[in-house]
This record gives structure tokens, sequence and C-alpha cells, in this order.
């Protein structure tokens, strides 16, 4: 499975760019909502690269794939971070997702697509995250 320990499985480091944080931030998260974290980073193993997936995990039954966006809090001015999930983006994953579900042969299981939207302050070293439910179908 993983190979380090749970605690320090989602521990932020001081070198982690803003999207690792920005996952490792959403991982913590949803764990303490009592989600199961099943894969981080999910990408297309063979034929041409459709992007990833930034967080696969299942509650119950249900299958959530999890888009995460992550911006300082100084960057707000250009947008929230959502905004940054556009059409191909969603396109791209929901392609990403079907083939997960045909590998894993799960094509029978419930399944929804989440995001994270993480505002994320340096100075204050804290994080403000919206969970956006099922944001298409």
């Amino acid at each position: 499975m993983w190979p380090w320990k749970k605690k320090e499985r989602w521990k932020v480091l001081p070198g982690d760019s803003l999207g690792t944080l920005g996952e490792k931030l959403g991982c913590q998260y949803l764990e303490k909502k009592g989600y199961k974290i099943v894969e981080v980073n999910y990408k297309n193993p063979k034929g041409r690269r459709l992007g990833e997936i930034d967080i696969i995990a299942t509650i119950g039954k249900k299958i959530v794939f999890v888009e995460v966006k992550t911006r300082e809090k100084s960057g707000l001015a250009f947008g929230l971070p959502e905004e940054n999930i556009n059409r191909k983006k969603l396109h791209k994953l929901q392609k990403i997702a079907a083939y997960y579900l045909r590998q894993n042969k799960w094509l029978d299981r419930e399944y929804a697509f989440d995001a994270l939207s993480i505002v994320y302050d340096g100075v204050a070293r804290s994080a403000k995250i919206r969970h956006l439910e099922s944001i298409f179908f």
C-alpha cells in the first residue's frame, strides 16, 4: 500500500510546490471527512496521455474523483482556484476516470466528480478548503 506511516502520509514539507501542498491538504481534509484515499496523481499508464486525476477516494461504496485547485491568498485577484476548472479539463477528467473504472472492473459502482478549492495563506501557514461535490455528471 503506502510506503510511509499513516501519520506522515500527507505531511506538508517546506519544499513542496503549491500544487503538491494543495493535494496533501486535500487528502488530509478528505480523510477527516471519512474518505479513504485510493490513489493520488493517477495517470493513464498506457496509451496516449489523458492527464491525471489528483485524488481518487472512496466514501462508503462510492468512488470519488477529485480535482484539486490551489491558489495563494495573495493571488486571489486573479480569481478563485476553482475558476481554473474548464470544460477541457472536465472532459479529460471524465475520460481518464472511465479508463480507471474499466481497468479496475468497477463500471457498476457509483461514482462522482468533486473539486477541492484551496486558498493557502503562506504567512499564516493556514488554508481554507471548499469542497464542491458532484461538479458534473
